[in-house]
């Protein structure tokens, strides 16, 4: 006797529409509220600008545009302050070589986007795993455009120092942390029970 496999119905063209316009919604709002920043959180430095994420003799980055001072946006604890980020999070492998970066992190972020794309057509997971899906890949493309377009990530949200020390995000990196954990919450559920099905008498 074979044995029988569930296999999930695949997602309709409705679900498809609904995920891609959360997911033009998502990296519109990621990447406006970047443009915002960098206009009016930071300004151009004058004079010789340094070069993109390269540190120098004493291992320090230098910054291409300089950041004002920043706004509170909860007061006493999120405030709105200019940084760049050339590493991932927490910057990590934010001394490497720029062409490390962007291949390290452009094939993440396009593999990701891929299999996330696949997942979703193919009907895989619950509901909270198709709200994930157009969350983190929006973060995954706006920040991946911001590498390309900068050589770096624009991050402008700091929780306040007085509660404790964050590193600077921005809303692409909310967007994957809610993702990922809707996506841990979507596995923790209990599957439904199927059916048993009854035996054709001939493999009895």
């Amino acid at each position: 006797m074979s044995e029988h496999v569930d296999v999930p119905p695949r997602r309709t063209g409705r679900a498809l529409a609904l995920m891609l316009v959360s997911l033009v919604v998502y990296t519109a709002l990621d990447l406006g509220t970047k443009e915002w920043a960098l206009e009016h959180l930071s300004e151009q430095r004058s004079g010789e600008q340094p070069a993109v994420c390269e540190a120098d003799q004493n291992g320090r980055l230098a910054p291409q545009r300089l950041a004002n001072e920043g706004r509170p946006l909860v007061e006493g604890v999120l405030n709105l302050r200019y940084a760049e980020n050339c590493g991932a999070a927490f910057s990590m492998l934010h001394t490497a070589p720029g062409w490390v970066r962007l291949l390290v992190f452009g094939v993440a972020n396009i593999g990701a986007v891929i299999a996330l794309t696949l997942m979703f057509v193919r009907g895989a997971g619950g509901g909270m795993f198709a709200a994930a899906v157009p969350l983190i890949m929006s973060g995954a493309i706006g920040n991946l455009s911001d590498r390309l377009r900068h050589g770096f990530v624009v991050d402008f949200i700091q929780v306040d120092p007085a509660l404790f020390r964050y590193p600077v995000f921005n809303v692409a990196d909310i967007a994957i942390a809610v993702g990922v954990g809707l996506i841990l919450l979507d596995g923790l559920k209990k599957p439904p029970a199927t059916p048993a099905r009854a035996e054709p008498a001939s493999a009895r």
